[in-house]
């Protein structure tokens, strides 16, 4: 399953340096054929224990880990809705990630210079928020007009979206975020199609220093999920990483045995012939039963169980699937 997280942010607050030093923890690109190639992406490694544990336990030939791609996006400024600095093209790029994580610099360094001349981290938030709720806002306003014809010949599904249109543009122009409100399922896949900035989830970066005087106040302050780095000092990358994996509701199960143990990514809440899929379509496709244990209990040399295709895979589950 191959999941992004854009890094997005004002200049000068550190996104690159970021960027670089979690690419150091890249893993090998011939485990993933499929990954784009390119200089502003980077496939990185989730850190997880329990995989080495179960390659020691198999002996093992390979050892793959879980990865998540973080995509580095050129640094955001007022206007960027309006078409100020790379404007459309930055929201563009961001438009294509799964997730959000915004990076916002804590410490202060007179030496860099800060793109507004001082440190205010929920100010840059706000910054950056605006830009994405204004570029949403346009999206869904155009849609509206759109829609109108089918509206006014009273077809339902039009029906239907106009009336979670309207609820989002009011949304929006009270300058709020989409992610986190409750649908109902039928309106889901239109909130999906959409596309919207601010409906994924977000995840803030807050850049500290380890050598500097960092602006600790804002940590109680933050809206939503968020983690501290020091990217200079390559400190918190693990927990960013992991975190990363977190906000866009993902779950691994392992695959064990003497040629390779490996880490597959599957939303949470996949049953498993979904999860089989991420293997092979035929593990989906063809799929009969499972062979299922958790990861501990395998080393603790259990049991397995069999279930069938309504079963919803768990985290940590160790998988083997029968066609």
């Amino acid at each position: 399953m191959k999941l992004s997280i854009g890094i997005v942010g004002l200049p000068n607050v550190g996104k690159s340096t970021l960027f670089n030093a979690l690419t150091k923890k890249s893993v090998p690109a011939e485990n993933y054929p499929f990954c784009t190639i390119d200089p502003s992406v980077g496939v990185v490694a989730v850190p997880d224990n329990r995989l080495s544990k179960l390659s020691t336990f198999s002996k093992s030939a390979k050892t793959i880990p879980a990865a998540v791609e973080f995509v580095d996006i050129a640094g955001l400024v007022k206007g960027a809705a309006e078409g100020q600095g790379l404007g459309n093209k930055f929201l563009a790029h961001i438009r294509e990630t799964d997730a959000i994580a915004e990076v916002v610099r804590i410490f202060k360094d007179d030496k860099i210079i800060h793109v507004e001349n001082k440190i205010e981290p929920l100010q840059d938030i706000g910054v950056i928020n605006l830009e994405l709720v204004l570029a949403d806002l346009e999206v869904v306003t155009k849609r509206l007009a759109s829609i109108q014809k089918e509206v006014k010949a009273h077809k339902k599904e039009a029906i239907l979206e106009e009336s979670l249109l309207q609820r989002l543009r009011k949304i929006l122009e009270e300058g709020k975020l989409i992610s986190g409100i409750s649908l109902p399922d039928d309106e889901k896949p239109i909130l999906k199609q959409l596309n919207l900035l601010t409906a994924k989830p977000i995840l803030y970066v807050l850049n500290s220093s380890e050598a500097g005087e960092n602006d600790e106040s804002v940590l109680s302050k933050i809206p939503g999920a968020f983690v501290k780095v020091d990217p200079v000092f390559e400190k918190g990358l693990d927990a960013l990483i992991k975190k990363g994996y977190e906000v866009l509701d993902l779950i691994t199960y392992f695959t064990t045995g003497e040629d390779e143990t490996r880490a597959w990514t599957i939303k949470r809440g996949s049953a498993a012939p979904e999860a089989g899929a991420a293997i092979h379509t035929d593990f989906r496709d063809k799929f009969i039963k499972a062979e299922v244990i958790e990861w501990e209990k395998l080393l603790a040399k259990g049991l397995t169980r069999t279930e069938g295709k309504e079963y919803v895979v768990k985290d940590g589950d160790v998988i083997e699937f029968k066609i």
